[in-house]
């Protein structure tokens, strides 16, 4: 059965405290709101009108599920465990928002072998590569980083967003007063030499820097790790580079593969990430603060 401390999560349409069922296969509320786990383990809590965003597709989430797999990102995915373990030892709640498979969250819990991890993202499809990775560890949400997360408030020891949209008031919300915020996206040259036959969007100039902005007044940074180094890529491996982001969205499968066929056989790439670690300002008093 999935690890959830009590007082954690709250209903998506009431917003009153919502438990796990003893049998971890019903989040219910005391008004009566009950989501029943889907067969592959995941909860949605998209009701009503649901998400106005795009999920991720089964094909753009498979492309991920193997080039994860092949072990590409596993240099990042250790920086940001080794960075959050040096702010926070023993943490009670991790949330992903953006958890996409659960790689990242899956590489934090084996620094955290007793926590509760949450996974959020819109895409079904992602959360259900989730739920198998972080098996009874993990408690996976179907929801809409944009709309009041279905978290109670200062409950989050340790939140990490990576290469996903944020909600800067809610992520303040949801993490207890001095609570850790830790933010990856992709430098500038990140993948350059494979963005024109993989169609990759282009990374914009201090990007970084744009998180720091948009997190001003609610998070202040402790810390800025540049991680980058050089990856050597079949033409799979393009291929999944190509539809496991953003630019997966708009891409022919089919023509991207007719396009990727004249490659090398190995093609050298840069890998290149900023990492950054925020501690959680004082702000907007939640329940928490008081």
């Amino acid at each position: 059965m999935p690890h959830l401390p009590e007082n954690v999560l709250r209903c998506p349409v009431c917003a009153v405290g919502m438990e796990l069922s003893t049998a971890g296969r019903t989040l219910g509320c005391a008004s009566g709101h009950r989501f029943d786990a889907a067969k592959q383990g995941y909860f949605n809590l998209l009701t009503g009108r649901g998400t106005a965003f795009q999920p991720d597709t089964a094909a753009m989430v498979q492309a991920r599920t193997d080039f994860l797999g092949a072990g590409h990102y596993d240099r990042l995915r250790d920086t940001v465990s080794a960075l959050a373990q040096r702010q926070i030892a023993a943490p009670r709640v991790i949330l992903d928002a953006g958890a996409g498979t659960g790689y990242y969250l899956h590489g934090l819990r084996r620094g955290h072998q007793d926590t509760a991890l949450l996974a959020l993202d819109i895409s079904k499809f992602a959360l259900r590569r989730a739920a198998r990775l972080l098996d009874d560890d993990g408690v996976c949400l179907v929801w809409d980083v944009w709309r009041p997360l279905p978290i109670q408030d200062g409950v989050v020891d340790l939140l990490t967003n990576i290469f996903a949209p944020r909600n800067p008031e809610e992520f303040h919300r949801v993490l207890r007063p001095d609570g850790v915020l830790v933010v990856v996206t992709p430098l500038p040259g990140h993948l350059a030499e494979i963005a024109d036959d993989a169609g990759l969007l282009e990374v914009p100039e201090d990007k970084a820097g744009g998180v720091s902005a948009t997190l001003a007044g609610l998070f202040h940074e402790i810390e800025a790790v540049a991680v980058d180094y050089q990856l050597r890529l079949s033409r799979a491996d393009v291929y999944n580079a190509a539809l496991m982001g953003p630019a997966g969205h708009h891409l022919d499968p089919v023509g991207l593969s007719a396009r990727l066929a004249g490659l090398p056989e190995w093609t050298a790439a840069s890998a290149r990430f900023t990492v950054q670690v925020f501690r959680r300002s004082a702000g907007s008093a939640t329940l928490a603060d008081l």
